[in-house]
């Protein structure tokens, strides 16, 4: 069954599993970094925002993250939306560690 993302008030609106996947993403891009607030600073998000995610990605709750922040962790990455969600897609199924010193 195909998904849609509708966009409103400039945020994403997608069932549980495909705000996993992207929170997943994050978190994966997020190892890469000696700490999530370095993760955040260095992306220009709010650090309760980056917590937010990481919350929502270790309990599998649900959190609706804004356009905006997936915008910002773009411009920062120099990529646009679509690679970001393509690298979403590809990345969906991988096992992340992420160590929060």
């Amino acid at each position: 069954m195909k998904s849609a993302i509708f966009f409103q008030s400039s945020f994403l609106f997608v069932c549980m599993e495909e705000n996993w996947a992207i929170y997943n993403y994050i978190i994966l891009i997020a190892s890469d970094y000696k700490s999530g607030r370095d993760f955040a600073d260095s992306h220009n998000l709010d650090e309760g925002t980056f917590r937010n995610i990481l919350e929502a990605w270790e309990k599998k709750k649900n959190y609706q993250i804004s356009l905006s922040t997936i915008y910002k962790i773009c411009r920062n990455r120099n990529m646009n939306v679509f690679q970001f969600f393509r690298e979403v897609e590809k990345n969906k199924d991988i096992n992340v560690v992420f160590k929060n010193d």
